[in-house]
């Protein structure tokens, strides 16, 4: 019988490339701290922040630092505080940055991230979710509730933009997506009531929101799309500077941060994003919200995985399948 090993793809120096990352084994598996769980990870879902992340090296990140945020597998172990969890439950999770990630057979998270996956949502989809689904949930929750408002989501086609068009139809607002023509029939189909391409001048609406999935650049520019005492919730970056002069349209500028919770989080914000989280994968079981069928690839594959992420071609969401990277050399 094989020795189980810990594996895990770590960055061999700073400041390189994705293509830098290298695998290390071990027979030691993480010691959970008092508030951890050890989750024996089965799939990986991989995000923008990742490569972003590797590429731009936090300071608190030491040479063979595990990156990964998102992950989804089985509980093998709980620190002496946890309550609530079990081995054998089957867990989704969104990792601190600053911790030790995803990309390994072994991952020690906080009890705290922890959404509990239903039974009949696989965790190859799982893993696909938590940083997507709960950006979206974060962004559409930044706004007051408005029924029938009309709302701008600028990239719908993409992972967050698809999941916020659904959460603001099942919140009555009134949908127009941005986004390539190519993802148009996807878009109405998931709600939106009118699609329109690259161009603002399509556009004859003034929105009570836009959600902006591009960059600050990107945000500002729908400043005058927006009406006034209006919103931009900026997703991919944040407005260092209001778009428009002092009492004009007297707009309302935010940004989205889902991993600042863990520097900030109080216990109900926590508390929140649990209850929400586990909401939101069970109205994806259901497919009372759906996501799409992530793309498979083998935990060997991962470097160049994640390379193609940077890339126009890459796949709308990627999975790394870690079931047998145990016992791989």
């Amino acid at each position: 019988m094989k020795t189980e090993r810990f594996m895990a793809w770590g960055v061999k120096e700073q400041n390189t490339p994705i293509r830098a990352l290298q695998s290390k084994s071990t027979e030691a598996i993480p010691t959970p701290g008092p508030n951890d769980v050890v989750i024996r990870n089965e799939y990986i879902g991989l995000n923008p922040v990742d490569w972003k992340v590797i590429q731009n090296w936090p300071v608190s990140w030491a040479t063979g630092h595990i990156p990964g945020v998102d992950g989804a597998g089985t509980v093998v172990e709980v620190g002496k505080d946890v309550r609530g969890v079990v081995p054998g439950q089957r867990i989704a999770y969104h990792q601190d940055l600053h911790r030790n990630g995803s990309f390994a057979s072994h991952t020690a998270v906080n009890q705290k991230t922890l959404l509990r996956v239903p039974d009949i949502l696989p965790l190859s989809l799982a893993a696909a979710l938590p940083c997507p689904l709960m950006t979206a949930w974060q962004a559409i929750e930044k706004i007051p509730r408005m029924p029938e408002a009309d709302v701008l989501i600028t990239g719908a086609g993409g992972m967050v933009g698809r999941f916020l068009v659904q959460l603001a139809v099942q919140r009555n607002y009134r949908v127009t997506a941005m986004a390539s023509a190519r993802h148009h029939k996807t878009l109405r189909q998931l709600g939106a009531e009118t699609t329109i391409g690259w161009n603002t001048e399509q556009s004859e609406s003034a929105f009570f929101a836009v959600f902006d999935t591009v960059n600050a650049q990107h945000a500002s520019s729908m400043a005058g799309l927006v009406e006034a005492n209006g919103h931009i919730v900026c997703i991919q970056d944040r407005l260092e500077t209001p778009p428009l002069p002092a009492f004009d349209k007297a707009l309302s500028l935010h940004e989205v941060a889902l991993n600042g919770l863990f520097r900030v989080g109080t216990d109900r914000q926590w508390a929140q994003f649990r209850q929400a989280g586990e909401d939101l994968l069970t109205m994806v079981a259901h497919e009372n919200l759906l996501a799409p069928e992530p793309h498979i690839e083998a935990m060997a594959a991962l470097p160049e995985a994640l390379e193609e992420l940077t890339t126009q071609y890459r796949p709308l969401k990627t999975v790394i399948d870690v079931r047998h990277f145990a016992n791989e050399e």
